[in-house]
């Protein structure tokens, strides 16, 4: 049998695990190059994994609803076999459970001898994953320790969430030594896994909500949780500032009332204010470049590449955001073409999963909802995010050469939330200042 080996797909750089959503082949099933096999899910978009080659599906090593993380094998493919074949005869008697047990018998031996090494003689009398293993190798977690471990997968097989949770309880528990209050001066040795290191994020627990009287409950689908998660990891990872300015947006308003039927007509696309925006951050990204950045410890990432993130929302409500990747190297045209593609797509959830990955600093458009302004949390690991509002008319003092004149111009709020960890006041500020500057200098005889 010649066989090749499925694995998870690198989703993007900072995807480390994928959840499996649904198998569209089974076991004995036949595949053909680029038919798709499973769909996967990550925290930001959901994606569909083509075979990479023809044959037959021979081993299924995951189920539907379990953590792999990337470059883990999840099924294997026999590229020897075909439809008459007996190994594809053998294969399609073989129940969902079958190819898991033979992944076990296979590692059984592997196991035992792990086992003995240690000093230990217990065998192991269910599946684990690679990445459970893994886990419990770097816990120091032994097999016996192991099988105790009550599984909520199928067939009681130990899950990610399980180990992790066993982690949680096994760390918490009360320790037989001093604690090191009581043998100060010395210094507390640092955790072995980092997992049960940050002791505060325990003792945050949610108030208790009533459910009595007329109530709909509404299980979160799987992307709110995630956002939920998301929004609320990047509030105890940054310490959030907003500043506010207010522009004169006139000259840009009217130069697009003027050009957008002559702008489709020569690019094909409907220009709206978005690109117009996305072009005025990119070049005070250029005059600022500390906002294009991440915090890694104690160290600043400056990044060299500018791309930008357009907060998207979904039909569903939820939220995604789209990234465009070098977009200081598109004119207004091509931002225009690229917003207007991501966000079509991103209605149709269409996305490649590296299309949602890898952005710099994101725009939320709240004007869109009819919103003058907001306070919009960081999308990690940035460390700015900019909210723009609603333009509206707005009775306006102007500088003349005749002196100060009231004129009603059309006018909205810009609102930048920054992590003030690296950026401060000085540098925000003078950067949301600067994209006002860039609006409000909008050139009306500017050509399409």
């Amino acid at each position: 049998m010649a066989a090749v080996e499925l694995v998870m797909p690198k989703m993007g750089e900072s995807i480390m695990e994928a959840t499996i959503l649904n198998w569209s082949k089974q076991v004995g099933d036949i595949v053909e190059a680029d038919e798709t096999i499973l769909e996967i899910a990550t925290d930001k978009v959901d994606s569909e994994v083509p075979s990479p080659t023809d044959g037959v599906i021979v081993e299924i090593l995951f189920d539907e609803g379990e953590v792999v993380a990337i470059g883990e094998v999840i099924a294997i493919i026999d590229t020897d076999a075909d439809g008459g074949s007996d190994v594809n005869e053998a294969a399609t008697t073989q129940t969902h459970d079958a190819p898991i047990q033979t992944k076990a018998d296979n590692t059984q031996e592997a196991i035992q001898e792990a086992t003995k090494e240690e000093g230990q003689d217990v065998e192991a009398s269910r599946f684990y994953s690679p990445l459970v293993k893994s886990i419990a190798k770097q816990e120091n977690i032994s097999m016996a320790e192991l099988e105790a471990i009550k599984g909520t997968g199928l067939n009681d097989r130990v899950t990610k969430k399980d180990i992790l949770s066993y982690l949680e309880n096994r760390s918490a528990a009360p320790a037989s030594t001093p604690s090191p209050a009581v043998q100060a001066p010395k210094a507390p040795k640092a955790p072995k896994s980092v997992k049960s290191a940050p002791a505060t994020t325990k003792t945050i627990t949610a108030p208790p909500v009533s459910r009595e009287g007329n109530v709909e409950i509404i299980e979160m689908d799987r992307m709110r949780r995630l956002i939920a998660d998301h929004m609320v990891m990047s509030k105890h990872v940054s310490p959030h500032v907003t500043s506010f300015v207010e522009a004169d947006v006139t000259n840009l308003f009217n130069w697009r009332k003027k050009n957008k039927k002559a702008f489709q007509d020569r690019y094909g696309e409907k220009i709206t204010f978005t690109p117009i925006f996305v072009e005025a951050v990119i070049k005070a990204i250029k005059d600022f470049p500390g906002v294009n950045a991440s915090v890694d410890g104690h160290q600043i990432i400056l990044r060299k590449d500018i791309n930008i993130g357009i907060a998207a929302a979904l039909p569903s409500g939820n939220l995604i955001v789209p990234v465009i990747k070098n977009a200081d190297y598109l004119n207004l045209a091509g931002l225009t073409r690229s917003v207007n593609d991501l966000a079509g797509r991103a209605r149709q959830n269409k996305l490649k999963p590296d299309e949602v990955q890898g952005g710099t600093f994101t725009i939320s458009n709240v004007g869109t909802f009819g919103n003058v302004m907001g306070t919009p949390i960081i999308n990690q690991p940035q460390v700015a995010i900019l909210a723009v509002g609603a333009i509206r008319k707005k009775p306006a003092v102007i500088e003349t050469e005749f002196g100060d004149l009231i004129a009603v111009r059309q006018m909205m709020f810009l609102s930048l939330s920054y992590d003030h960890r690296v950026v401060d006041g000085m540098l925000g500020g003078s950067f949301l200042k600067r994209i006002a500057d860039n609006l409000e200098a909008w050139d009306v005889n500017r050509e399409i």
